[in-house]
């Protein structure tokens, strides 16, 4: 959490959090007692869009009602937050202000824990149930970052990995990468001083029987090296 980010939730005349941690939401709520979950709108068998709605009134309500709301979500709340950026959507078309802050988010924290720099690899990613069901076709010579691979195919509230849902990942990964391709999964440690993230290196066949967290993120590295363009090259004076 940047102090950007602290000082909202200190300051803020209600705070609306969605966290995976017991630590932070009691953080959260010392921080300011005028705070409260929003995990309670999940519930098994009930479409993940409807939460998220729901999820929207609850942040707008107060905002209505002329109080300074914050919503605190997990992660980065722009990345794969789908009520973060429609409240504020509908926040401003009403006429309210409303901005979003910046936040430390799983892929600084996997370039950071894997030691992979996007400048020097290329970097390409998706949400895992995106890059099946639309035929995404990957780079090989570059890294694939799949997000949600743990609940690749679940549009309600997921509570494992489904294995025949990671054998479709396999399956289209497979027409491009090796099937004996070392892959990474990986999460992020919610308490990088005292926890270290979770690092699995996998062959890809194996990838549907191997144990996956279910916030997990699928790094695929390089296959191979990009072929160079010899002529550009020159004309650019790089040797």
């Amino acid at each position: 959490m940047t102090p950007e980010a602290a000082s909202a939730i200190e300051r803020a005349d209600e705070v609306l959090y969605l966290v995976t941690q017991p630590l932070t939401a009691q953080w959260i709520e010392r921080a300011n007692p005028r705070s409260r979950s929003l995990h309670g709108l999940y519930a098994s068998g009930k479409p993940r869009r409807k939460t998220y709605a729901e999820m929207v009134d609850e942040v707008l309500a107060p905002v209505r009602a002329g109080r300074e709301v914050c919503a605190a979500f997990y992660g980065h709340p722009g990345v794969f937050v789908n009520p973060g950026h429609e409240a504020i959507r509908r926040a401003r078309g009403e006429g309210y202000r409303a901005r979003m802050l910046p936040a430390v988010s799983a892929l600084d924290c996997l370039v950071a824990d894997l030691g992979i720099d996007p400048a020097a690899t290329g970097l390409h990613s998706y949400e895992a149930t995106d890059f099946v069901v639309h035929r995404r076709r990957p780079d090989p010579t570059a890294s694939l970052v799949l997000w949600q691979i743990g609940v690749v195919g679940e549009l309600g509230y997921a509570t494992s990995p489904r294995r025949e849902n990671l054998a479709l990942v396999v399956d289209r990964l497979s027409r491009a990468y090796p099937r004996g391709h070392e892959v990474i999964v990986y999460e992020a440690s919610p308490y990088p001083l005292v926890a270290d993230p979770f690092v699995l290196r996998v062959p890809l066949e194996q990838l549907p029987d191997a144990q996956v967290p279910l916030l997990a993120t699928l790094v695929v590295p390089p296959a191979r090296r990009p072929r160079r363009d010899r002529a550009l090259t020159v004309r650019l004076g790089l040797s």
